[in-house]
């Protein structure tokens, strides 16, 4: 099998299911920014591999690459699609919670906005939220033009809260200060 097939030089792809779409439609948009988040996960987790960090949020950034690569073929699914379709657990949003309430427990409480930065690892988090935060958006904007699920959007929303905290246990972990911002 090749890797180019040449059927996309055109500016346009076809969704699971046959539907042809212009690259730039709105569920394109959508599926494409979860797969740019999915790959920014997987460097998060190889570097804090690499470090030797904490082997539960290793194991658990690995769990979030593959519901990610779920979520983007349930999105990349046209209408007519009749074929095989990932089941969405409806305790995937819980998981998160549980992870981030267990980091924030061990985290002095958050009394100031805080500035990203301080380490590469820190940095990085970041990077991932605020690119979950823009996959989010884009899904709302797939929302307002075909029905998303509700569930898919709280996942993204809650995602965003866990990198924000991750960054913030990796400071705490690294013994690194937050820096407040301060107009």
């Amino acid at each position: 099998m090749r890797i180019y097939t040449k059927k996309g030089d055109q500016g346009h792809t076809r969704l699971l299911g046959g539907n042809k779409v212009p690259k730039s439609h709105v569920r394109v948009e959508a599926y494409g920014t979860v797969d740019e988040l999915n790959a920014t996960i997987a460097h998060l987790h190889d570097l804090l591999k690499a470090e030797g960090f904490d082997e539960n949020q290793i194991v658990f950034l690995q769990q979030l690459i593959k519901e990610l690569f779920n979520l983007g073929s349930l999105l990349a699914t046209g209408e007519n699609y009749r074929g095989k379709s990932v089941d969405w657990d409806d305790k995937t949003v819980e998981r998160i919670e549980k992870h981030i309430d267990e980091m924030d427990e061990q985290l002095p409480p958050l009394r100031n906005f805080i500035l990203p930065g301080g380490h590469e690892l820190i940095s990085y988090c970041h990077i991932c939220r605020t690119v979950c935060r823009r996959a989010e958006r884009r899904m709302v904007a797939l929302d307002l033009a075909e029905e998303v699920d509700p569930r898919h959007l709280k996942y993204l929303n809650r995602l965003s809260d866990y990198f924000f905290t991750l960054a913030r246990f990796i400071s705490s972990h690294l013994g690194i200060e937050e820096e407040k911002w301060e107009l």
